[in-house]
């Protein structure tokens, strides 16, 4: 029989130090993630929605999350995007559950991103800066605190309001090492990790910010078109990637500088599967400046869905 999980059952048992766990093991399992499909369709009054398929699948699981992008639902006070994930027995096609991923997107995205950090931010990094106000950014101070001793957590956006009940909300789950940034040049200019994830549409990162060692970990600019960080911090990082097939030709951030010349996809070191088979730091020097650039992957959602499901089959 098909459970139906609720979001208060996904609160309950969504935890950032067991999700980063989960996705290390699926990342080093067999596993198979063919390319998301998109498919574009018009509404009555010409809006242009899409509908995304991610699906993935082991020996033992599938799953499916099902993505509508509705631009237009701004209008009627709606979330753009509504997301659902299908768990089925990979071997007879039963279904097994259905829950929101709205939830497990966010948080498999900040989780995975911590997990690259691990790999590649200094193993003395003290001040992390947060850039972003919406979903993902509500966690990426939790998951960037499991795999670092933060000092100093700085939080800066562009709504001051949002930037200000997103730094409420971290003092109410216990941080107290938590301030705004009012000045986003500086907060760069002094952060060891800065992750962002923010929808600009134009650079609001500047390479000739950026100190020496200091890892990036931009998750935005989810178009081709858009990017988060300038041509300089591209010359100046050195290019990892949560998988090279999404991140080269779906993300701004790569596909512009690739472009234009500048970035060869031959640059990107590793993706994130090679991060966790290879299991120890990759930076090379307490110098050298790292980007990780996130796509998403559908292989993180079915990670985060089977910890939901197996929490509850329990």
């Amino acid at each position: 029989m098909m459970r139906t999980i609720d979001n208060e059952t996904i609160d309950q048992v969504l935890n950032y130090d067991k999700m980063l766990e989960a996705l290390y093991k699926i990342f080093i399992s067999k596993f198979t993630m063919p390319v998301r499909h998109h498919h574009f369709y018009n509404t009555p009054d010409s809006a242009e929605n899409a509908l995304i398929l991610m699906p993935a699948w082991t020996d033992k699981y599938l799953g499916c999350k099902q993505v509508i992008v509705a631009p237009k639902n701004a209008e009627q006070h709606l979330p753009a995007i509504h997301a659902l994930y299908t768990l089925f027995n990979a071997e007879t096609g039963v279904p097994l559950a259905q829950m929101d991923a709205t939830k497990l997107t966010s948080v498999r995205t900040a989780c995975a991103s911590a997990l690259a950090a691990k790999y590649l931010a200094r193993e003395n990094a003290e001040n992390l800066l947060v850039i972003g106000s919406g979903s993902v950014a509500y966690h990426l101070a939790q998951a960037h605190s499991s795999v670092r001793n933060y000092k100093h957590i700085e939080v800066w956006a562009r709504n001051s309001d949002k930037a200000q009940a997103l730094l409420e909300s971290l003092k109410e789950q216990g941080f107290t090492n938590v301030s705004l940034a009012n000045d986003l040049q500086e907060a760069i200019q002094k952060a060891d990790v800065i992750s962002s994830a923010t929808l600009s549409k134009e650079p609001i990162i500047k390479g000739e910010w950026l100190k020496p060692g200091v890892h990036l970990d931009l998750i935005g600019s989810h178009t081709p078109k858009t990017r988060e960080a300038d041509d300089e911090v591209i010359r100046r990082s050195t290019i990892y990637a949560d998988s090279r097939e999404g991140a080269l030709h779906e993300t701004g951030e790569l596909a512009i500088p690739i472009a234009s010349g500048l970035l060869d996809p031959k640059d990107v070191q590793a993706d994130l599967v090679e991060l966790c088979k290879a299991n120890k730091l990759a930076r090379k020097n307490e110098e050298e400046i790292t980007l990780f650039k996130s796509a998403g992957l559908a292989i993180e959602d079915l990670a985060a869905a089977l910890m939901v499901y197996e929490a509850v089959a329990e």
